[in-house]
C-alpha cells in the first residue's frame, strides 16, 4: 500500500507539474527592460536575479524580460504605478516625466564624472529623489548606470554645438533631454528604443544620442556613419518596482531586494566605466568615431538651459555642484 501511494503521488507530480524536490518559490516577480540581451542591463539583472534567489533560499523568483518584450519604457513605468507592472530598469529621463525633480539629473554637464555622479546619488540627493518616487507609487530598489552619453547621425562629425543644427535625431523621452536638443539647433524627436533602428534605417530621422554601449548592443552603426563622443549627459539607471506590488511582499523580502539592488550599484557602474573603452574601440572598427574638438561650445549653450531651471531648482542643482 505505501508503495502505491508513493507511486501515485509521484504520477500526480508528474501531471500536474509539481515540483518532487525542492521548495517553490513564494513570490515570483517579472524585470522588464529595454536593452539587448548583451547590454550591461541584462548582465546586471542575472546578477540582481542570482543574488535576490540565493538570499531568499529560492523564495523569491525573478524573471528576466529583455528588448521591450513586455512593452517599451514608458509603458512598464505606467503599469509600475498602477500595479500591473512588476520590476524595471528604466532612466531618469523617462522618471522626469513622472517624477519633476529627476529632470535635474538629465541637465547638460551636471555631473564632473562618474566619482562625482555615484556621491551625488548615494548621498542625501539620491535619498530625496527616493522618497518623490515613492508619492508617485515607485520605489526605488536601487540607482543602476548607463554612462555619458555620445550622438551618432548619418551627416557629419559632431564637433560643436553649431553642428547638431538641423539635424534630426533621436532623444531620451524626458523634457529635458527635448529642451537639451532643442537648444543646440537640432529637430529633438522622443521615441521609443525598439523604434529607433527602423528609423534611422527608413532615414526618418538622421541620428541618435544614448550611451556607446548602446550604440553597440543596439546595432546603430549599421545604420549610421559617425559617432561623436559629446558626454554632453549622463544617465543614472533605476532599478524600480512597482510600490503597490512591493507593499504587498513580506518586509524581509523588501529588505532583500532593496539591499541587494543598492549592494551591485557600484558594481553596475564598474561595468560601464571598464567596459566604456573596449566598446568605443570596438565601434571604431565599425563606424568612424571622434571626440567632440569644442566640448565648450556645447557648454555655453547649456548655460541657457540652467536659467530656465534654477527658478524651480535652484537648491538642488546648487547640492550636486557642490558635492566633492
Amino acid at each position: 500500500m505505501r508503495i502505491k501511494n508513493i507511486f501515485a503521488g509521484l504520477i500526480a507530480s508528474f501531471i500536474l507539474g509539481a515540483p518532487l524536490s525542492g521548495n517553490a518559490a513564494d513570490v515570483t516577480l517579472k524585470l522588464g527592460h529595454n536593452a539587448a540581451p548583451d547590454h550591461v542591463y541584462h548582465a546586471m539583472a542575472l546578477k540582481f536575479k542570482d543574488a535576490v534567489e540565493k538570499r531568499s533560499n529560492g523564495a523569491i523568483e525573478i524573471k528576466i524580460f529583455p528588448a521591450d518584450q513586455l512593452g517599451s519604457q514608458r509603458q512598464l513605468v505606467e503599469g509600475a504605478q498602477l500595479g500591473t507592472t512588476d520590476m524595471v530598469i528604466t532612466s531618469d529621463s523617462m522618471l522626469s516625466n513622472f517624477i519633476d525633480t529627476f529632470q535635474v539629473l538629465n541637465l547638460p554637464f551636471i555631473f564632473r564624472d562618474y566619482d562625482h555622479m555615484a556621491k551625488v546619488m548615494d548621498g542625501p540627493i539620491g535619498d530625496g529623489l527616493r522618497k518623490d518616487a515613492d508619492k508617485k507609487g515607485i520605489v526605488v530598489l536601487g540607482y543602476w548606470e548607463n554612462g555619458f552619453r555620445a550622438i551618432s547621425n548619418s551627416k557629419h562629425p559632431i564637433n560643436k554645438a553649431d553642428d547638431l543644427k538641423g539635424l534630426k535625431l533621436r532623444t531620451s523621452p524626458g523634457k529635458l533631454a527635448v529642451a537639451t536638443f532643442q537648444a543646440f539647433g537640432a529637430l529633438a524627436t522622443p521615441m521609443a528604443t525598439g523604434e529607433v533602428y527602423s528609423a534611422l534605417q527608413l532615414g526618418t530621422i538622421d541620428g541618435q544620442e544614448n550611451s556607446a554601449g548602446f550604440v553597440l548592443s543596439q546595432k546603430y552603426y549599421e545604420v549610421q556613419k559617425y559617432l561623436s563622443i559629446t558626454k554632453h549627459q549622463h544617465n543614472v539607471e533605476p532599478l524600480i518596482i512597482s510600490k503597490m506590488v512591493y507593499m504587498g511582499l513580506k518586509p524581509e523580502y523588501q529588505q532583500i531586494l532593496r539591499e541587494e539592488a543598492d549592494r551591485l550599484a557600484p558594481e553596475a557602474r564598474r561595468m560601464v566605466m571598464e567596459k566604456e573603452d573596449k566598446i568605443i574601440a570596438e565601434l571604431k572598427t565599425k563606424i568612424a568615431v571622434n571626440e567632440a574638438s569644442d566640448p565648450d561650445s556645447f557648454v555655453r549653450v547649456a548655460a541657457s538651459i540652467y536659467k530656465d531651471y534654477e527658478a524651480k531648482y535652484g537648491d538642488m542643482i546648487k547640492a550636486i555642484a557642490e558635492t566633492k
